[in-house]
């Protein structure tokens, strides 16, 4: 299995859903499942239904969370030294060079992406147009709207 690039913060996060999904969920719903199946037939239960459901989901999320974890290569951006090249677990600066508004980006992995917070997943349009780039290059970003082009301002790793 490839490796899946992941910050040292994101992986945390992932390690506290799996701790939540383990110790909270699980319990919950295997006591959920036994109070439906104290009630007598099955075959016309639906709090047995849903509970069967429910446990197929927290499952499927602990076996999916495991594996991310598993294959997951952990990168603290403040120990990267990239000599100012935009790469992985990097926050950009960027201003666009047609409204001259500047916005602040880090580059992180799929589960951590969050554009409200500033996080972009690192296989996003704009991420991939900005990896290798330095201060002062330009970027083209194919956004819905048409082409868009970023000078990037600064390079920090934080």
């Amino acid at each position: 299995m490839a490796t899946i690039p992941v910050t040292k913060r994101g992986a945390e996060k992932l390690k506290g859903e799996l701790q939540h999904l383990k110790t909270v969920e699980r319990p919950a719903i295997i006591q959920a499942i036994a109070e439906a199946r104290a009630q007598g037939d099955l075959s016309e239960n639906a709090e047995y239904e849903a509970a069967k459901d429910r446990q197929g989901f927290i499952e499927g999320r602990i076996a999916e969370v495991e594996g991310k974890l598993s294959a997951a290569q952990i990168i603290d951006p403040s120990e990267v030294d990239a000599g100012g090249r935009v790469v992985f677990g990097a926050t950009v600066e960027l201003e666009d060079e047609d409204s001259g508004d500047k916005v602040r980006y880090q580059i992180v992995g799929e589960d951590e992406a969050d554009l409200k917070l500033g996080l972009i997943n690192v296989s996003s349009p704009i991420a991939r147009a900005l990896i290798g780039k330095e201060e002062g290059d330009t970027a083209e970003v194919q956004a819905p709207g048409g082409v868009r082009r970023y000078e990037v301002v600064s390079v920090r790793y934080v």
